[in-house]
């Protein structure tokens, strides 16, 4: 390959970071900008689509599987690629942001797989956006370590035969990145993260017994799937690797994507890993594209949908049996809880709800699940262990027990449970916790013993809005109103106030994240996703 000229793209509002040449080389910059050259107009395309198609659920109020790909789904001949060695076994996964501590920390769990999340878990300020980069570089070099300045304690990576295999998420395709542009315009996020690691790492993965593994999140269609395909392909041969090195594992996190699972394996057949459920942005995809349905749409507090709502099993078990049937991963859900170091008895209850978690998907058929602390891996390894034994894996259960019908996946009204007062004043406090946090450039929160990331925030704020639209009567006989909702906020914001104290309010960006909480949930023009106002308020 030869010398590349200097690239045509800009690093723009930002003052240099440490070792940022290390990551924004000619060479590496010279690569996205041909990615963003060749792929951004498909994909602004492709962002238009999903704006058409919303208006046509809006005046539908249904969904269904596509008739014009009956003939991908009804033949039974193909399958996805066989699984690389370093992604046979995904029994249990652990996420989080790519910031120094937790690369160390995520590769030495004791989990198979580190979800190194550029995304939901990572607030996108240029320094998390290189920095996590410069991390990843360090980690298969083996030149990380970090020692914690509150502690003293110190950090360093296990011998390599013990640590987890990394799959990389990029941003969902909507978010651009400000700091990089070409003619004045910004990349898409998505082709920053994905280009910038890819280029820095593929032959290096390779060298190591791995490859370059991604996440895609927010994909809404096939059409989609298919624009990373072809990315993919590109890039491959750009760097000079064989064709289906690179290895994707779909989020189906949209209920659109629900409706072409097969069809999302058949785009990436040569590269595709798997799928997996999530489940607050999946929530959050139902409420925002059947907003204006009715009655019969609202979704009751959040922490009353579990897994086992009858519209969420539909959805489950048709993943699992499209995922094996094609030859892929079924990857589970996220077990959120943060071990508390003061109360055993939360502990306990805790553990308790993980392992009755992790013990229903694996006996569903998944092949791993995910987890957000070190501390929740045996648990999740022990469900695994007991269903694989020593297989890696359970593709072999075809799961032809299961038929999901179209409405199946909407059923929403199937759930007994309703709106709650107190699940209002929840998604006020998680809400505006959380956006606080994100403002200064954490993605990943704990609160209230429990991880949080953007599809927290986002599935908080559309649960005020949908409430408030659809005339909500919660069971203290009050309505649910934008009123309403500015109260329990200013109750909650002075709450924090008192908890935390002047200083600590004084420091943080409170205000800013009870405003903008409020924004996208009273608006009368649904935000497509919090983060695009949220990112004009980021500084860094």
């Amino acid at each position: 390959m030869s010398a590349p000229a200097p690239s045509p793209l800009a690093v723009v509002e930002v003052a240099p970071l440490p070792r940022q040449e290390e990551v924004l080389t000619d060479a590496a910059l010279a690569f996205v900008a041909e990615l963003h050259r060749r792929f951004t107009p498909r994909r602004d395309e492709l962002l238009a689509r999903r704006a058409e198609r919303r208006a046509e659920i809006a005046r539908t109020s249904t969904l269904d599987f596509l008739p014009e790909t009956a003939a991908i789904r009804a033949d039974d001949s193909w399958r996805v690629a066989p699984a690389p060695a370093a992604l046979n076994d995904r029994r249990v996964e652990i996420t989080g942001p790519t910031d120094r501590k937790m690369t160390i920390n995520a590769l030495n769990s004791g989990a198979k797989v580190w979800l190194a999340d550029f995304e939901d878990a990572s607030a996108p300020t240029w320094e998390n956006v290189v920095g996590g980069q410069v991390n990843l570089i360090d980690a298969y070099t083996r030149k990380i370590d970090f020692t914690d300045p509150r502690s003293g304690k110190s950090y360093a990576l296990k011998p390599a035969d013990e640590l987890a295999t990394v799959v990389m998420r990029p941003r969902g395709w909507h978010l651009e990145e400000r700091h990089l542009t070409f003619e004045g315009r910004p990349v898409p996020g998505a082709l920053v993260d994905f280009g910038l690691y890819f280029f820095h790492n593929a032959k290096r993965l390779i060298e190591l017994g791995k490859g370059p593994y991604f996440y895609l999140p927010k994909t809404e269609s096939h059409l989609e799937a298919r624009l990373w395909n072809d990315i993919f392909v590109y890039a491959q041969d750009y760097v000079g690797i064989p064709q289906g090195t690179v290895r994707a594992t779909v989020l189906i996190e949209t209920i659109t994507a629900a409706y072409e699972m097969e069809e999302i394996l058949y785009e990436l057949r040569d590269h595709a890993a798997g799928l997996n459920a999530g489940r607050w942005d999946y929530l959050f995809s139902i409420v925002k594209n059947f907003r204006d349905g009715g009655a019969k749409f609202v979704l009751p507090d959040r922490n009353a949908v579990t897994m086992t709502a009858p519209f969420m099993r539909a959805y489950t078990e048709l993943l699992v049996r499209t995922c094996h049937k094609r030859g892929a991963h079924a990857i589970g859900g996220m077990a959120a809880f943060i071990p508390s170091r003061k109360d055993a008895e939360v502990n306990k209850v805790a553990f308790e709800k993980v392992k009755a978690d992790k013990d229903r998907e694996a006996g569903d058929g998944f092949d791993g699940s995910w987890v957000a602390h070190p501390d929740l891996v045996p648990i999740a390894m022990a469900s695994f262990d007991a269903v694989l034994g020593d297989k890696p894996n359970q593709k072999d259960r075809l799961r032809e027990d299961v038929s999901v019908a179209p409405g199946d996946l909407i059923a929403i009204d199937s759930l007994d449970a309703r709106p709650t007062y107190d699940g209002l004043r929840n998604a006020v406090q998680v809400g505006t916790r959380y956006i606080e946090a994100w403002l200064r450039g954490l993605g990943a929160v704990a609160i209230f013993n429990l991880m949080e990331d953007a599809a927290t925030a986002e599935i908080s704020r559309s649960q005020i809005w949908q409430w408030i639209n659809a005339g909500v009567i919660f069971e203290n006989g009050e309505k649910a109103t934008p009123e309403l909702a500015r109260k329990v906020a200013a109750e909650e914001l002075a709450a924090i106030r008192e908890e935390i104290g002047e200083e600590a309010f004084a420091a943080g960006k409170w205000q800013q994240a009870h405003d903008l909480l409020l924004h996208v949930s009273l608006d009368a023009d649904y935000a497509d996703f919090l983060t695009l106002p949220a990112y004009d308020q980021l500084i860094g």
